[in-house]
């Protein structure tokens, strides 16, 4: 039985707790993939610190990166045609469903007043390919934009559940696909730049 999550509800932080499960989806050898960002997925005494620390948003995150890696990778500075960012404030509003079990959610309903509804652009149906998550270690912690297609439906309650107040988080950011305009391949590739690579602290449980 497909799993359904009223986003609406009190949430419990799991911030310490929240790992990325590794998936071969983002494992393609493609230019998204191989676009190396020196400190971006900093680790041992440099995790929480510098200027990838927290994610605000996608202009904010790319804003730091010169003219000519703009021109070399045009992919990664453009998010793909029929996929969106939004910020919502908890709760949420949103009615998340599983599209197979076990492997990414989609907008089943939007609750009647919430936050979703109001902000306006999220529409049933649409799917979940990025969210935001807090990884704490010790005193540390970060904020990162995540690839949610391969989560399955506690993943992506974990990290929504993460971004909470006592980290500065005062919104989560969510990417949507809408389907009848995106083409998914793109999308994941566009993904690819989000993923945390297999040594990184954000792989690891603590």
């Amino acid at each position: 039985m497909k799993s359904k999550y009223w986003v609406s509800l009190s949430l419990l932080s799991v911030a310490g707790a929240f790992v990325p499960k590794a998936h071969n989806a983002f494992q393609n050898d493609v230019a998204l993939g191989s676009f190396s960002v020196p400190n971006m997925w900093n680790a041992g005494l440099s995790f929480g610190k510098g200027t990838f620390k927290f994610y605000r948003n996608f202009d904010d995150w790319m804003k730091v990166f010169p003219d000519e890696d703009r021109e070399a990778y045009p992919e990664v500075f453009n998010v793909p045609k029929g996929v969106y960012e939004v910020s919502l404030t908890k709760p949420l509003g949103i009615v998340f469903e599983e599209i197979e079990v076990g492997k990414g959610v989609y907008v089943q309903d939007l609750v009647e007043g919430g936050a979703a509804e109001r902000q306006g652009k999220i529409q049933k149906g649409d799917i979940l390919v990025g969210v935001t998550a807090v990884k704490v270690i010790g005193a540390k912690w970060e904020r990162r934009l995540l690839p949610a297609r391969p989560f399955d439906f506690d993943t992506v309650v974990g990290a929504i559940s993460s971004n909470d107040m006592k980290w500065g988080c005062d919104d989560v950011i969510l990417m949507f696909e809408r389907p009848d305009e995106a083409d998914s391949a793109k999308t994941d590739d566009f993904m690819l730049f989000f993923n945390p690579p297999g040594d990184s602290p954000w792989r690891q449980q603590q």
